[in-house]
Parts: structure tokens; sequence; C-alpha cells
């Protein structure tokens, strides 16, 4: 047996594909965990901007997460109506070229393939932010760390999404159960008025408050926390993974995905204010990420709080394995249509698009070693490309019903989600310009013009 087939098992046979398609519970940890750690750093995000309000900047969370949650409700009833009208191939890339052109197509994809890049930069470097906060000893080792686990998610979705899906239930179902397990208990307890506001670990004190409230700071912590809303496309962008019936598995692994988001990013921002809970500086020695600061403060630092980080630690570092499912679908979509080299669009000896896989790895991790592994200054980036897809796929479908002479409720549903997501697009892109968004945007017309010169060749 060669080292190939070691690692990456036996190869398999075209006519077996249709039995390497999955279902809905392997497709929540395969497609879901960019969304579910994304719960874990868009309120942090959100958290470091409001950080000069002091206490103030936790109680300010509250409203700031009632409008992403409201925004992620427009979402996925968008994507539902997708999902129903594009069974095989849902994503952004697809919509905008059937109903909107090829430039519109094009700066889709073009986001899209950078956002996927930055997701796997985010996770894994989130990732082991949540493993210094546990373990600060390993702060030195936080790069080699970052590599170590690139090179595990690599592996296993070279080996297929069947086995990457799980590989990575245990410890998506085990994070899902014991955050949202934790978060109901703290709530209920100061609730029920049995909890003085006194945890048994207590957070670490906010610093004072050395800014006043103001509408642009409310603005800016927004944008930064509508990265938790990065993942929910990759069940349309997915959707030809799944097995028969194709479109009641997709809705239900989507269902799951933004209800768990939701209670998720509700919980923290209902307990943050109570606890006295802010972001740290992820630089610095003794820093705790604020999914860890809650589940000390609430259950103490005994075997549920290692247990519940380390299914954190999990999730955020196998996120990547969202973009590891995603990206090489739509480069092979990109592929096909004659945008990228013709080897992305053929399936390797396991049927997954290991060109790819390779292409997504070399990316992430040179952005990985560039920002050092921190999670702060990538923040800036992400989220331009993802919510450029989400308004390019509303806009693109509200075409697609007035062709096909569709309902007032399928036009009024995509169509505020083209207005609501564009708004947002353009919050982000005011709000995180000066602080590196301007890479993106930079970023984007270049990949576009790659793409247009590989067609041309």
């Amino acid at each position: 047996m060669n080292l190939a087939a070691l690692l990456l098992g036996p190869a398999i046979r075209n006519r077996d594909a249709d039995k390497r398609r999955i279902g809905w519970f392997e497709a929540v940890p395969a497609m879901g965990l960019d969304a579910l750690g994304s719960s874990s750093y868009g309120p942090e995000a959100a958290l470091t901007i409001l950080a000069p309000l002091g206490l103030a900047g936790s109680v300010a969370l509250g409203p700031i997460t009632a409008a992403i949650v409201a925004l992620l409700a427009v979402l996925y009833l968008s994507y539902r109506q997708t999902i129903v009208a594009y069974p095989v191939s849902a994503g952004g890339y697809v919509v905008a070229r059937d109903n909107l052109g090829e430039y519109p197509s094009l700066l889709a994809a073009a986001g899209l393939l950078l956002d996927y890049v930055l997701n796997v930069a985010v996770g894994i470097s989130a990732g082991v932010g949540a493993l210094i906060s546990t373990v600060p000893s390993l702060h030195p080792f936080a790069l080699p760390l970052c590599f170590g686990i690139l090179l595990v998610i690599v592996v296993a979705n070279l080996r297929g999404t069947g086995e990457a899906g799980w590989l990575f239930a245990l410890p998506a179902y085990l994070f899902i159960l014991s955050f949202i397990g934790i978060m109901a208990f703290g709530v209920f307890e100061a609730v029920a008025g049995g909890w003085h506001l006194a945890p048994a670990v207590p957070p670490p004190a906010p610093a004072p408050s050395t800014a006043a409230v103001s509408l642009w700071l409310l603005v800016r912590a927004f944008a930064s926390g509508c990265t938790a809303m990065t993942g929910v496309e990759a069940v349309s962008n997915g959707v030809g993974a799944f097995r028969e019936p194709v479109v009641p598995n997709a809705h239900r692994t989507l269902t799951i995905i933004v209800c768990v988001l939701a209670l998720l990013l509700v919980g923290v921002a209902i307990l943050a204010p109570m606890l006295g809970i802010g972001a740290m500086d992820e630089r610095q020695p003794g820093y705790r990420s604020v999914m860890s600061q809650l589940a000390a403060a609430i259950v103490g630092q005994g075997p549920l709080y290692y247990v519940a980080m380390a299914s954190l630690l999990a999730v955020l570092c196998l996120s990547a394995n969202t973009s590891f499912v995603a990206f090489p679908r739509l480069c092979r979509l990109v592929a096909a249509d004659g945008y990228l080299p013709k080897s992305f669009a053929i399936a390797g000896r396991r049927l997954v698009f290991t060109s790819g896989i390779i292409f997504l790895a070399i990316a992430a991790g040179a952005l990985i070693f560039a920002f050092g592994g921190l999670t702060d200054p990538l923040i800036p980036l992400f989220a331009i490309g993802a919510f450029s897809t989400f308004t390019l796929s509303q806009a693109g479908m509200v075409a697609h019903w007035r062709r096909k002479h569709g309902t007032r409720w399928q036009l009024g549903i995509n169509l505020f989600g083209a207005v609501v997501t564009g708004a947002t697009l353009i919050v982000i892109l005011v709000a995180k310009f000066t602080e590196g968004a301007w890479l993106t945007v930079i970023a984007i017309p270049l990949v576009i013009v790659l793409l247009k010169s590989i067609h041309r060749y």
C-alpha cells in the first residue's frame, strides 16, 4: 500500500459518486462549522470595538445582536427559496450567472473565493486563540499549532466529504449541547433570581470607559459582529453534496445551523452584560476569549468547562472545513465555465476536487503566516466577500422570480433580502475600510481580472 492510499484511503469508482453524498446529520458538521464557530468570534469582534465604552459596551451588544439576528432571519428565508429554485447548485455564482450576467457572476465568484480563504485563516486562528485562552503556556506555539490543524483538515477532506462530516460530527454536536446548555443554565439562574451575579470564577474586570456611545461606534461594532453570518451561504453552495431528497435535506441542515447560531448569539448578548464580560487583547499573555470567560463564570473551571472549551476549540479549528467543502465545488463550477484551469473541474481518486482543496490550503496557509496566526487583524477583511455574494444572490433571485412569474411572497422575500444585505455591505465597507477592508476591495477586482485572463487564454 502506497502513502496516498494509507492517508486518503483506496480510490473510489466514478459510478459510486452518488453513494458519497451526505444527509443532514453529516451535513451540519460538514457545512455548518463556519457558522457555529462564528458565534464565538463574531460577538467578540463586536465587543472589541465596544471596549472603549467599558461595561456599557457589553450592554450595547444587545441591540447590535438583535439587528444581526433579524438579518440572519432574512437570509434564512431567502436561501430556503434559493435552494428550491436551484436544487443542483444554489450558490451565489450560479444564481448571478443565470440571472444577472457575466460580470456580476464573476464578482460573486471572486467575493466567495476570497471569503472562503479568509474563513480558513480566521477559523483556525480563532481556534488556536481558544486553546491558548484555556492553556496559556501554549501562547508561543500559536503559529505551529495553526499549521498542524490546517494539515489535519486538508487530509480529512482529501479523503472525502462524508468522512470529514462524520469525523467532525462529535465535536460539532458536543459544542452545540455544551454551550446551549451552559447559556440556558445561566439565563435560567439569572431569571429565577437565585444567582446574584457572583459566578464561581469571576471574569476579568472590564476596562474603564474611555469613550462615549456614538452612532459611528455602534455601526463599527455591527459591521464587526456581522462576521457571525459568513457561513450561512455554505449550504446553498454545497447543495450538490446532498443525497436524495436534496431539498428537504438542505432545508433541514440550514434550519439547524441558523437556529443554533441565533440561540448562541442571543445567549452571549444576554449574559455578557450580566457577568461584566468584555473582549481581551489576544496578543497579551493571560488572554481569555469571550466564550471562555462566559463558560468559566457560569459553571466554574471544572470538567464541564474543559469539555465545553475542548468542543469550542475543535469547532473553531474545524470551521475551516466549511470552506473545504464549498470552495472546491465553487471552483469546479467556475472552471467548467472556463474561468479557472480545467484541473479544478476534475474529481480526484476519492471523488473530491483535489486541486481546489490543495489551492485553498496553500492560500490559507500563506494568510495565516502573514498575519502571525492572529484573528483580530483578519476580521476587517472578513464579511465583505460574503455580503457582496449575499446581495448578488438575492438580486439574482429577484430577476429569477420576475422571469418565472413567481408569487409576490417569493419576489418580496428576495427583494427585501437584496436591499437589506446591500445596505449592510455598504455599512461594512464604510466602517471597515480604513481598518484593512481596503485590501479586500482591491483584491476582488484583481481576482476578476485573473478569472477573465484565464477565460481568454
